[in-house]
């Protein structure tokens, strides 16, 4: 338990799409509790004071409907406290000091959640509850989600082959997203998803984390994709 308060503060860090908003989400339902979803870097103001007033409300309203309160961004906020060298520096430590207050006081349970942990100030760390770490899927953990998040009504071809989609190393919020995209580009060709569909959805989600997939990596794509986008006359 954290000194001053009856509730408990956790941080989830990992990656984007490892689960942690998921987990927040089920922890809550869990708890028959409502889940408050804030966004720091929304809550953080360049106007001295801000921040500060921005957080009161967002305690206020969790408090008062006794909610999971689910922190994400927490980097945004949290970085590593600098030396006092100006204003700006002063004020942004007083920012994280009253955040850590608001936390310690709070008698419901708070995470936070950060895609880069080393960003975070050990100091903070250690004022925490738990510290829960979000690693990216192995392979075989890759190959369970591909089968889980696949909805039982969406046909496929018979060249699918969960085998090799679960070799790319792709979080499993990225993984739906290949699914949902290969879903549409097949509904579009009036067919079932193919492997096709699935592997244009996988080079776009590595585009989108910033990396690229060769030829080689990516393997023989069976056909090209055609989209067709239908006209409202």
């Amino acid at each position: 338990m954290t000194i001053g308060g009856t509730g408990t503060t956790a941080l989830f860090a990992g990656p984007s799409g490892t689960g942690k908003t998921m987990a927040a989400g089920i922890i809550a339902s869990e708890l028959g509790l409502p889940l408050f979803r804030i966004d720091l870097a929304r809550v953080v103001s360049k106007w001295i004071g801000e921040t500060e007033k921005n957080l009161d409300r967002v305690f206020k309203a969790a408090e008062d409907s006794n909610a999971v309160l689910f922190l994400d961004e927490a980097d945004s906020l949290l970085g590593k406290r600098s030396e006092v060298k100006d204003s700006h520096d002063r004020y942004a430590n007083l920012e994280i000091s009253y955040l850590l207050q608001k936390m310690e006081l709070y008698d419901g349970l708070a995470i936070l959640a950060t895609n880069m942990r080393q960003l975070i100030d050990e100091a903070f760390m250690r004022r925490l509850s738990f510290t829960v770490l979000f690693p990216l899927p192995e392979e075989p953990d890759r190959r369970l989600i591909w089968d889980a998040l696949w909805p039982a009504a969406l046909p496929r071809q018979g060249d699918v082959d969960l085998d090799r989609l679960a070799h790319f190393r792709l979080p499993g919020g990225n993984i739906r997203n290949v699914v949902l995209a290969a879903a549409y580009l097949a509904a579009t060709e009036g067919t079932a998803v193919g492997m096709r569909h699935l592997l244009h959805g996988v080079r776009r989600e590595y585009q989108k984390l910033g990396k690229q997939l060769s030829d080689a990596e990516l393997g023989e794509v069976p056909g090209p994709i055609e989209l067709r986008v239908a006209v409202r006359r």
